[in-house]
Formats: C-alpha cells, sequence, structure tokens
C-alpha cells in the first residue's frame, strides 16, 4: 500500500508557510517551477561567521512546495552555505532515487512524492532559493572585507 501524496503533516506544515520578507536582505533569489507555475522568494542574511541569520520568504506554490518551504524556513538558520547545498544536492538525488534521504528534519514526508517527478520541482525550490542565496550572500561579505 502507497502512503498519500498529501498527508496531514504536508497540509500542517503548508498551512504555517512563512509568509514575511526581510527588510534588508544581503541575498534574495526566485526559484520556478516550469511544470506547475510554483514560485519562492527566499531573502537572507548571514551572521559574522557566515551562517545564515535570518531568512524570510514569500511563497507561491502547491501545498508540495509550501510544505518543503516550510521545513526550510524553519531548519535553515545556523547553517552555512555549504551545509544548504548540500542539502540542496541531497534532497535532489534522493527524490531522483539516486541518493539516500536528506539530514533534514521532517524531510521524510516527502518519501510519497518519489514516483510523482512532477512534483520534485515544487519540493525542491526553497532549497534551492536558500542555498543559492545563502551563496550569494556569502560572495557579497568576502567582497565587501
Amino acid at each position: 500500500m502507497t502512503a498519500p501524496l498529501y498527508n496531514t503533516e504536508i497540509l500542517r506544515l503548508a498551512a504555517a508557510t512563512p509568509t514575511h520578507r526581510l527588510d534588508a536582505p544581503m541575498a534574495t533569489v526566485e526559484k520556478r517551477s516550469p511544470v506547475c507555475g510554483s514560485r519562492v522568494t527566499v531573502d537572507v542574511v548571514l551572521d559574522s561567521e557566515g551562517r545564515v541569520a535570518d531568512i524570510g520568504m514569500l511563497v507561491r506554490a502547491c501545498a508540495l512546495g509550501q510544505a518543503s518551504s516550510t521545513l526550510f524556513a524553519q531548519h535553515a538558520v545556523g547553517r552555512s552555505p555549504d551545509e544548504l547545498a548540500t542539502a540542496r544536492d541531497a534532497l535532489t538525488a534522493w527524490l531522483a532515487g539516486d541518493g539516500a534521504e536528506p539530514d533534514w528534519p521532517g524531510i521524510a514526508i516527502f518519501t510519497p512524492a518519489i514516483p510523482h517527478s512532477a512534483r520534485h520541482a515544487s519540493i525542491r525550490l526553497a532549497f534551492e532559493a536558500g542555498a543559492e542565496a545563502a551563496a550569494i550572500a556569502l560572495d557579497h561579505r568576502k567582497a565587501a572585507a
């Protein structure tokens, strides 16, 4: 028996999607799914050690994209750009069936989506935008030093 694609946990996370943007982000990146049109914009501020200190988001996505954005936002603060890139890459591989479950709290709720490749882009949006924004912010910090 297969698990339902939209379960109570996904719907709970989707209902808790972050809705605030940062006033003065160090970097902002928007990602869009060409398959369904979902969009996620991520604002990032890094601390003096180059780790995410604050995150803002604008999410216009399906329930899977909203839930993934919530999970990303809940656990991105305190992580380095490299850690976010590793999580993004692990998520991409896992969804494609080419890797182990990523080391990200709560990510297992997306297991039922693995056979639905058309849904993968929405699930990846926040991780892709967040990793890219953090890398850009770190580059800006280095250039300013």
